[in-house]
């Protein structure tokens, strides 16, 4: 293979909801793709990130955290997740460094033994742990797995993240660049504008509420140097518009705020941000609302 030739890599990001998954990718591109919060289950569509360096690029697939699923929203995740592990030509599986190893981590390790897919394990969330017990969880997942190589490391603080570029460039292979070298997503703006209203939401509630919620972008429209986006959040009943809104509209303001400033540095523009609330009742139990919000399981 001639040193010039440029290499790219599939690589699907994959482990349990909540055991830092985007919070790696984002560390890796160094700029934020997809959104992170302390709840489970953020991520539910496949986010691509994408790390172009010299001859080299890397397309990372952050996928929905693996669980049983409870309804057609959670059924669609888990398809989403388990279809990315196929598509790819590799496998990060990230898993939280001192927990011991569940059904999830195990199920992803019974596909790499049968598919043969190389796979890296990252043990994120070092920052809680002492050295003897990173050394436990390497020792436990290589008892289950002859991993290309075990990473652990704390995404949140960036530690370590060149280490996982560097393993996954065992995984490249000679080909054109899929993406333009100046890409870190394929994400179109209403989408990423979607995302990070919804991890706005997520950060301003604290009740399960945020995990029935969808944002719709029913405009989004460049007029000279301001970005106009009006979004429609949806959730599952009355009572929950109202927590959403809060008492004098304060939270739905917080959630503007936050989400505005976020916005204004991904787009580097000024944003005005439009926010309305309805209310469409039990919609993750319909495959109908699943679909025309975004999660389409024929994607």
């Amino acid at each position: 293979m001639a040193n010039n030739a440029r290499k790219t890599a599939f690589i699907a990001i994959v482990g349990r909801p909540n055991v830092g998954k985007s919070t790696l990718m984002n560390a890796i591109l160094g700029e934020k793709v997809a959104i992170v919060s302390n709840k489970p289950q953020t991520t539910r569509n496949r986010i691509i990130g994408i790390y172009t360096k010299n001859n080299e690029q890397y397309v990372f697939l952050d996928t929905p955290g693996i669980h049983t699923p409870q309804n057609k929203l959670g059924d669609f995740m888990v398809k989403t997740a388990n279809s990315t592990m196929q598509d790819s030509d590799a496998v990060v599986l990230v898993a939280e460094c001192g927990k011991p190893a569940t059904n999830v981590e195990k199920n992803v390790i019974a596909y790499l033994k049968k598919s043969g897919i190389p796979a890296i394990i990252v043990l994120n969330k070092t920052d809680l742990c002492n050295a003897e017990v990173v050394a436990e969880s390497i020792k436990e997942y290589a008892a289950l797995h002859d991993f290309d190589a075990f990473i652990p490391l704390c995404a949140k603080k960036g530690s370590r993240v060149g280490a996982v570029i560097d393993e996954c460039s065992k995984f490249l292979a000679e080909s054109d660049f899929f993406f333009p070298e100046d890409e870190v997503t394929d994400q179109p703006g209403r989408v990423v504008a979607s995302e990070i209203i919804r991890e706005k939401i997520l950060r301003t509630l604290n009740q399960e509420i945020p995990h029935g919620t969808a944002v719709v972008i029913e405009e989004f429209k460049t007029e000279g140097s301001l970005l106009r986006i009006r979004a429609e959040i949806f959730c599952e009943k009355a009572s929950h518009k109202g927590i959403i809104v809060g008492k004098g509209g304060a939270s739905l303001k917080l959630i503007g705020s936050y989400a505005r400033a976020d916005l204004e540095k991904i787009f580097g523009m000024k944003v005005f941000l439009d926010l309305w609330v309805k209310v469409k009742e039990n919609w993750r139990d319909s495959v109908g609302a699943v679909r025309n919000f975004g999660y389409d399981e024929t994607e």
